[in-house]
């Protein structure tokens, strides 16, 4: 690159370069990774749109521009991914968070009492964790995840943005306590079908596997949530769990299997079965 490139002749080619190599929103991604290179957020490229670059400026930009045609995603190159309103910090140990996630915040925060408790499974980057604790700010929030490494970014996440969450190792149930009740359990686990991975976007595919991989019937890891979830909600008490389009009937059904009252699946922005709401009875049967 010469050193007559300026913002808005930068945010062009690169527009144009990244439409050819399949990115998506190819300016608005040359938009954010030109801001990141420049330490400044994206009007200050249009109020400074005719200013030549300098070389160092210049590397920074190609080095990112390189690694987003090659399927790194976004988020990991400039370090966070805004979710729920606020900025979270993500990288390789983690999913990014998704838009479509915010509908299980929002079905959760519904369920959740001011004062109430509310157990993440499968936190991640504590997106879901943290905006529960920031959106009640009364209540009890924590959040649990097999991996050390997500549980790491997910306590950076939640002491950056102020949220009193508690996090615990342990794979889905071994980390929560015998005794402990929920009047709201959430997760986003991993459930995508094994046969689907191959033919994800390369993108996704450079996420970790543990977070996308849910068994043959992407029903592995939600399989088990759904079993041992009534052991740990109070009566009236709600499960809300992401899921795949596939679910749609199978996952309620689960839910319905294992007792619970009422199951019921509801869509994303896209029309796409994406979440399963189940509830407690509120109170238990006599014997």
């Amino acid at each position: 690159m010469a050193d007559s490139w300026t913002p808005l002749r930068l945010i062009s080619w690169t527009q144009e370069f990244f439409a050819k190599k399949s990115v998506d929103a190819p300016r608005l991604t040359a938009e954010v990774l030109l801001a990141h290179a420049l330490s400044c957020d994206r009007v200050r490229l249009y109020l400074d749109f005719d200013k030549p670059l300098g070389d160092a400026e210049l590397g920074r930009y190609r080095e990112l521009v390189r690694r987003r045609a090659e399927g790194e995603p976004t988020a990991y190159l400039v370090g966070k991914r805004e979710f729920y309103g606020r900025p979270f910090r993500v990288d390789a140990r983690v999913l990014v968070p998704r838009p479509e996630t915010e509908l299980l915040v929002d079905a959760a925060l519904s369920a959740l009492p001011p004062d109430g408790r509310a157990l993440d499974l499968c936190t991640g980057s504590g997106c879901v964790a943290v905006s529960l604790a920031l959106g009640r700010p009364g209540a009890r929030v924590v959040a649990t995840d097999v991996s050390e490494d997500a549980l790491a970014l997910a306590r950076e996440n939640a002491a950056v943005l102020g949220a009193g969450v508690e996090f615990a190792t342990g794979d889905l149930w071994a980390a929560v306590h015998g005794d402990e009740r929920f009047d709201v359990i959430a997760g986003n686990p991993p459930y995508i079908p094994t046969n689907e991975l191959a033919g994800l976007s390369r993108e996704v595919r450079r996420e970790p596997c543990i977070a996308l991989d849910g068994g043959p019937d992407g029903l592995a890891i939600l399989r088990r949530i759904v079993e041992g979830a009534a052991a740990h909600l109070r009566p009236g008490g709600t499960l809300c769990l992401e899921m795949h389009e596939s679910h749609l009937e199978a996952l309620p059904a689960l839910c319905r299997k294992a007792g619970f009252a009422h199951a019921e699946a509801r869509r994303d922005y896209a029309g796409l079965p994406r979440l399963t709401l189940a509830t407690l009875a509120a109170t238990k049967d006599p014997a």
